[in-house]
C-alpha cells in the first residue's frame, strides 16, 4: 500500500537558483539554506515519486492539467542559464489513476490541452534544489485551475486515493509564492493587503489549521496578487483526514515577494480533520437554506436547468407562477455559483421571449451550457449550484460616468455595433471605472474609441 510520507510548501524564484542569481540570490540566503535542509531531508527519505504542484505552465480555469510526457524535463534558459537542465521519468500509471479517481470525483482534470512540453519554473526551482542532494524518483507535475477552493481540496483527496492504491512511497511537494505586493519595487508594487496575506498565511501554516486554507478571503488574495495557494489547497486536500504537524523553516520578502519554506509531517488518520466530510455537510444544510427561500424566479431557472441537464428538455412554463412573471416582458440575466465562484451567466439587454418567465427559461439553459468561459454544468454539480436571476429595467442614455453608481446602476457601453453590458452591484466591482472598463473589454472597445453610455437598474431575484 503506497503512501505520502511527507509534504512541503517551497517557492519558486529563480534567481535563486545560484547559475541564474549569479551573486544577486543573497539576499534570499534564508530561503537558500531553507530549501537545502529540506533537500536533505528528501534524500534521506528516498522517496519513488515526487509529486509537484504548481501555479505555471499549462493553467485552465476549469481543467486541472497534468503533463503527459513519458519524460518530464526543462532548463533555465529563460532566465540566463541554458546549461542547467533538469530531467525526470513520469509517473504514466499513478497519474493515469489520478485521472480515474478525479473523474469519479466529477472534477475535470487530465492531459489533455497542454501548451508547453517543459517544466515551468514554478516545478523547476523546488527540483533544482531537490536534485542537488537526491535524484531516484519519478515526478508527477500537476498546474493548479481557478476551480473552487473545495474542489482543489477534493482533487488532493484524489491523488492520495491514487497513492494509497499503489506501492510508492511519495512526496508531495506544493509549489508557490506568497503575495508579489510586499514593496514599491517589487513585481507589482505595494499594496498594504500583501503583507497582510502572508502574516495569515504564515501563521495559518504554523497552527497546521489547513481548514483556514479554505476560507481565505477572495478580495483579500487578489489584493496580495498571491499565487501559491491553490498549490497549497491542493496539498492540503492530499492529506486529508490525517493528523499533521508543521515547521516552517523560512519566510522572507527580500524581492518584493514572499517566499515561504514549509515541512509537513504526517500522521495517523484522524476523523476530526476530515474537512471534506464537515464543509459538505454544511454546504448542503446552507444550500438547503437557501432553496427553502428561493422566490418563483430563481425557482424557474432552477427547475429550467436541472430539466435540462437531466433529460434534454426544455419546460413549458408552468403554472402557479406570479402575474408578472406571465404577462411583463423584460431583459433576464440568469447566473450560476458553484461553492461561491462564478459558473455561469447569460442573458438578455432587451426582452427576446413573450413575457418574462419565458426569458428566465431561455436564460437558464444559456447560462448552464452556452457561457463560453465554462465547460457546460454536469449533472454532478446540480447539487451545488446557487443560481440568481436579475430582471432589468428599461435601459436610459446618459451623458457621462458621473451618473453612474456601481452598485445602483448598471452599465451598457456601446461602439458602432460592439455592445457591453454589466450589471450593478457586482463583488469585486468597486468604482464606476472599473464598471465601464469591464463593459468595454466585454464589447471589444478599446481604449481611446468613442462610446455612448447607458444606464439601467435591475431587480435581483435570490
Amino acid at each position: 500500500m503506497g503512501e505520502i510520507i511527507k509534504a512541503y510548501m517551497v517557492p519558486h524564484p529563480p534567481i535563486i537558483v545560484p547559475e541564474v542569481g549569479k551573486g544577486q540570490e543573497t539576499p534570499a540566503s534564508a530561503t537558500i539554506n531553507a530549501y537545502r535542509t529540506i533537500a536533505r531531508q528528501i534524500r534521506d527519505l528516498a522517496p519513488d515519486l515526487i509529486i509537484m504542484t504548481t501555479p505555471h505552465g499549462t493553467v485552465y480555469a476549469d481543467y486541472i492539467h497534468i503533463s503527459p510526457d513519458s519524460v518530464l524535463k526543462g532548463d533555465f534558459r529563460a532566465f540566463g542559464a541554458s546549461g542547467v537542465k533538469l530531467s525526470f521519468q513520469n509517473d504514466i500509471q499513478l497519474l493515469e489513476k489520478t485521472i480515474r479517481k478525479a473523474e469519479a470525483a466529477g472534477i475535470e482534470a487530465g492531459t489533455l490541452g497542454q501548451t508547453e512540453s517543459f517544466l515551468d519554473h514554478g516545478a523547476l526551482v523546488p527540483l533544482y534544489f531537490i536534485a542537488s542532494e537526491y535524484q531516484r524518483f519519478k515526478l508527477i507535475r500537476i498546474s493548479i485551475a481557478d476551480l473552487p477552493a473545495l474542489d482543489l481540496y477534493k482533487f488532493g483527496q484524489c491523488i492520495a486515493d491514487a497513492v494509497a492504491e499503489s506501492d510508492r512511497r511519495v512526496v508531495f511537494v506544493a509549489s508557490g509564492d506568497l503575495s508579489h505586493r510586499l514593496k514599491d519595487d517589487g513585481p507589482y508594487g505595494y499594496d498594504p493587503h500583501g503583507p497582510e496575506f502572508d502574516r495569515l498565511l504564515v501563521e495559518t501554516v504554523r497552527q497546521a489549521d489547513f481548514e483556514k486554507l479554505l476560507n481565505m478571503d477572495e478580495k483579500l488574495c487578489s489584493r496580495a496578487g498571491e499565487c501559491g495557494l491553490r498549490s497549497f489547497i491542493m496539498m492540503a486536500g492530499a492529506l486529508n483526514g490525517l493528523d499533521i504537524s508543521t515547521t516552517v523553516h523560512s519566510y522572507e520578502g527580500p524581492f518584493g515577494v514572499g517566499y515561504m519554506v514549509a515541512e509537513v509531517n504526517i500522521g495517523q488518520p484522524n476523523p476530526e480533520r476530515d474537512l471534506i466530510g464537515s464543509y459538505e455537510h454544511a454546504r448542503s444544510l446552507k444550500l438547503k437554506e437557501i432553496r427553502d427561500n428561493e422566490d418563483p424566479y430563481v425557482a424557474l431557472a432552477r427547475l429550467t436547468l436541472e430539466t435540462y441537464i437531466r433529460t434534454g428538455k426544455r419546460i413549458s412554463v408552468p403554472g402557479g407562477l406570479p402575474r408578472e412573471m406571465l404577462e411583463e416582458r423584460a431583459g433576464v440575466f440568469v447566473s450560476l455559483k458553484k461553492h461561491g465562484q462564478l459558473r455561469g451567466c447569460i442573458g438578455t439587454i432587451a426582452p427576446t421571449c413573450s413575457c418574462v418567465a419565458e426569458e428566465i427559461i431561455q436564460n437558464a439553459i444559456s447560462a448552464g451550457t452556452e457561457d463560453p468561459r465554462f465547460m457546460p454544468v454536469r449533472e454532478s454539480e446540480l447539487d451545488d449550484m446557487v443560481y440568481s436571476v436579475d430582471v432589468l429595467g428599461k435601459p436610459e442614455p446618459i451623458k457621462d460616468t458621473s451618473e453612474l453608481d456601481v452598485i445602483r446602476y448598471g452599465v451598457i457601453v456601446t461602439s458602432g455595433f460592439r455592445r457591453g453590458l454589466l450589471l450593478p452591484n457586482l463583488e469585486g466591482v468597486d468604482t464606476v471605472e472599473q464598471q465601464v472598463e469591464i463593459a468595454m473589454q466585454k464589447a471589444g472597445i478599446r481604449k481611446g474609441e468613442p462610446y455612448t453610455l447607458e444606464r439601467f437598474e435591475v431587480v435581483r431575484h435570490k
